[in-house]
């Protein structure tokens, strides 16, 4: 999970560019990069960190024009806190270009052995996304007529990187001299939206991971890209698109819904607030089918995510809704910090529970999802220490039970809680008193009831089927070995410590 950004303005976009970044950086807080072109030169200041920490003022001023692209990174492939892998990717040959993605290529490795042995190009990184960079770049070459582009070679490139690709990936593309490319996978498993804004008679352009970047950014959401779509948008504004996937399916990321997307954007027609709404709706009618008697005297909800589905849970259920803990909101997200330990202790620094909330009574606290347990054998515990008498858990998402391949950190099916136990051991490993989880076709009527014509889903962390169908064991357990290496590096290198190692900002 990364957030990116792609902006064609008719004014310097450095600033647009930054607020939009610091707008996604729940995509990703390991590192951050901004990309600009004035004339015939590129311009780009990368580093690990949070966005506030990599740009300076003095960096920001270096950063001249008015199209550019951003990145936040959330890494899932190569290692975490390398400088090196923070995003955009530059190649100058046959053109120059500069990339940004989100997603997971599924085939990067096959990939690499292909590109060195056919196309003779080197990759210096583990980064997956410097292999898609490449690809494209082969793809130009071969498309273009010599060292001249045009549309049509661009969208014959894309279409290239289709056959060629396996995986997620949405990607904002600078191609020097010619204008912002952006493309999303056949099956649209990360999102991708287009917004539009008129600036003193020039059309202004907009794509973002996110539909919160154009709102904040005062553009107007015109539509997601579609699936295998290549958009492309000349520096002066003017805006063409082609379908260039063979075959392509809308199977959007069902983690979004649930927990990665801030609950004010729209990814494929869906209200992400509205469509946790409904978790909340339908999480509540399973507990009246299976628990009509459970004692609750309180829903408290694990914020933030989960607020949604506990408010119309607690008003469907008949029950009071309460805030029991007060989140520190400088702590990063829990969920994409490396390490069991620095887990455990942020839970700890992040949440502070509000004790009459909890003294003496039945609560169920809420949260959007269930992933390693880490996070939720801490709350309950929380819970306990405030006075209260019995602590239920309920997840607005089913048990996360497998990997995913493409793009979130969940990898390795060992730390994930309900990968090898049922509900009721579950419920014994975070000391709850009882655990009630979604079930999977109730979450996506969910969704589905905000956009019927949504028919497919990516819930392979819940069901254990890979929607791209070129997930094999032997890459599963390949992944799960280089995950547990890095986690292991983490552990005993680290202590469990998120490391942010920033980029000289004074060079």
């Amino acid at each position: 999970m990364c957030g990116i950004l792609g902006v064609v303005a008719a004014s310097s976009v450095n600033q647009v560019l930054y607020d939009g970044l610091l707008v996604l950086q729940h995509r990703g807080q390991d590192a951050a990069g901004i990309a600009t072109a004035e004339g015939d030169c590129f311009f780009m200041h990368k580093g690990s960190g949070l966005v506030r920490d990599v740009f300076r003022t003095r960096n920001m001023r270096n950063l001249a024009g008015n199209w550019g692209i951003g990145h936040v990174r959330y890494p899932t492939a190569g290692s975490a806190n390398n400088a090196a892998e923070a995003q955009p990717f530059y190649v100058n040959s046959p053109f120059g270009l500069l990339l940004a993605h989100n997603g997971n290529l599924t085939n990067s490795e096959a990939l690499k052995r292909e590109m060195f042995l056919t196309d003779r190009r080197h990759i210096n990184t583990n980064s997956d996304s410097e292999v898609l960079i490449n690809v494209l770049a082969h793809e130009l070459e071969a498309a273009a007529s010599g060292l001249k582009l045009d549309d049509a070679a661009v969208f014959r490139a894309v279409a290239g990187v289709h056959r060629r690709c396996r995986g997620a990936y949405a990607a904002v593309v600078m191609i020097a001299g010619f204008g912002l490319l952006a493309f999303r996978d056949p099956y649209g498993i990360r999102p991708l939206v287009i917004g539009k804004n008129d600036n003193r008679g020039q059309t202004e352009w907009l794509v973002a991971s996110e539909s919160v970047a154009l709102d904040v950014l005062g553009f107007r959401l015109l539509r997601d890209v579609a699936p295998g779509e290549a958009v492309l948008i000349d520096t002066d504004g003017s805006f063409r698109s082609r379908q260039c996937a063979e075959r392509t399916m809308v199977a959007p990321c069902m983690f979004e819904y649930v927990y990665l997307a801030r609950p004010d954007s729209i990814i494929d027609g869906v209200s992400v607030y509205e469509a946790r709404l409904r978790m909340g709706e339908f999480l509540a009618e399973k507990m009246k089918r299976t628990q009509p008697h459970n004692p609750i005297d309180v829903v408290i909800p694990i914020p933030d995510s989960s607020r949604p589905s506990a408010l119309e849970l607690a008003n469907r259920l008949g029950l009071p809704y309460r805030e029991g803990f007060v989140k520190n909101r400088y702590i990063g997200r829990t969920f994409i910090m490396p390490g069991q330990a620095t887990r455990k202790k942020s839970v700890r620094q992040k949440l502070n529970s509000i004790h009459q909330e909890f003294l003496g009574k039945n609560v169920l606290l809420v949260d959007d999802s269930i992933v390693r347990g880490t996070t939720s054998r801490e709350i309950v515990s929380m819970a306990r220490e405030a006075g209260a008498r019995r602590v239920y858990m309920a997840s607005a998402a089913p048990p996360v039970r497998y990997a995913n391949v493409y793009g979130i950190d969940m990898p390795s099916r060992g730390e994930l809680i309900a990968s090898a136990r049922d509900e009721q051991e579950v419920c014994r490993e975070i000391g709850a008193d009882g655990l009630f989880y979604q079930d999977l076709d109730d979450l996506k009527a969910a969704v589905r009831a905000l956009n019927p014509a949504l028919q497919f889903f990516e819930t392979s962390c819940f069901d254990g089927c890979y929607i791209t169908g070129d997930i094999t064991m032997e890459y599963l357990s390949g992944i799960e070995t280089r995950h547990d290496e890095i986690k292991s590096f983490e552990d005993t290198e680290h202590g469990g410590q998120l490391d942010l190692n920033l980029a000289d900002q004074e060079d």
